[in-house]
């Protein structure tokens, strides 16, 4: 059976909604959480952007079953990789056990702000191995001192040790990453149900490991009010992750979305109330071959109904598929 997952999505609301959100996902029944980590929202229209970890802290207190994940966080840039691993450490404490580290590349939209520029595409990576290879070995109690290529780390350790550690997930989007997910993490990530990336994770040593998706619907009983938002606040979902990566600004994703159409949206979005358009969209994650589908509800002031109506109506039907 696929896992069906709730997505605080930090860009759209405020963060004592996000932590009522949660909350009312696991009072609905599913089965696990994630976080977006962003400092700028995608679009204006989003309107939000508060510290994911924060949240995460307070979420962890909240509630008491669901777990959680962040989907995904940079170590490279923003962050340096010790203060990810503490970050992470503590809410696996706080969470007595409950939280996931997913970690990415990052985007140019949330890293550029610390200044220090947008490398290519092959240093992003080489920067991710080593942070994963850092993370990994403070969280084993090491005391670390690390001279790398990109990274410098001066007798650090971490005095709070959880145990079990965080499992770690990397996202992926082609072979070098896969390659990078399949030795180093304990499970994948990816935003799209290509059956080619957990192939090429698999033989990379992924075999077995959990993998994740990510599916933004746009629950409504009006169908057009549906449309409307997820073309005003997600237009830029399909724009690929080598444009996604590299844009700097929200206003560079308006330029750059700003020709896709309502009806388009409509195509790649499940949007309304037919809850069999809904499963069919996660059916296809479950074919590719993924164990988790996280669901991202489109609008911070709609999660509230969203909830019920997957309490009632969408987990049910998805626990069948």
């Amino acid at each position: 059976m696929v896992q069906i997952g709730y997505t605080m999505m930090t860009e759209q609301a405020g963060p004592r909604e996000l932590v009522a959100h949660v909350v009312g996902a696991e009072e609905a029944g599913f089965d696990f959480s994630v976080t977006s980590d962003h400092y700028f929202p995608w679009l204006a229209s989003q309107g939000h952007s508060p510290n994911a970890w924060t949240v995460l802290g307070a979420a962890a207190q909240a509630t008491s079953r669901i777990p959680l994940m962040t989907y995904v966080t940079c170590p490279t840039t923003r962050y340096h990789p010790v203060l990810v691993a503490q970050q992470a450490a503590t809410v696996q404490l706080l969470s007595q056990g409950r939280f996931r580290l997913g970690l990415g590349s990052g985007e140019n939209l949330n890293e550029h702000v610390v200044g220090h520029g947008w490398p290519g595409v092959s240093v992003r990576h080489e920067m991710l191995e080593e942070a994963v290879f850092i993370i990994r070995a403070l969280f084993a109690g090491d005391l670390v001192n690390h001279h790398g290529t990109h990274f410098d780390v001066d007798h650090a350790k971490l005095w709070d040790v959880p145990v079990p550690a965080p499992p770690i997930g990397i996202a992926v989007s082609g072979e070098h990453s896969c390659r990078l997910a399949g030795g180093a993490a304990d499970l994948v990530i990816a935003t799209e149900p290509e059956r080619e990336l957990l192939e090429a994770f698999d033989r990379h040593g992924g075999a077995g490991k959990p993998r994740i998706g990510q599916l933004p619907v746009c629950y409504d009983t009006d169908h057009g009010a549906a449309v409307e938002r997820a073309h005003e606040q997600f237009r830029w979902f399909g724009l690929g992750w080598k444009v996604n990566a590299e844009l700097p600004h929200d206003a560079s994703f308006a330029s750059a979305s700003a020709s896709v159409t309502k009806e388009e949206v409509a195509e790649a979005i499940p949007c309304g109330a037919n809850v069999d358009r809904f499963v069919e969209a996660v059916r296809a994650y479950a074919d590719a071959g993924f164990t988790e589908v996280a669901l991202v509800q489109i609008g911070g002031g709609h999660q509230e109904p969203y909830l019920e109506w997957a309490r009632r109506e969408l987990l049910p039907a998805l626990r069948a598929l």
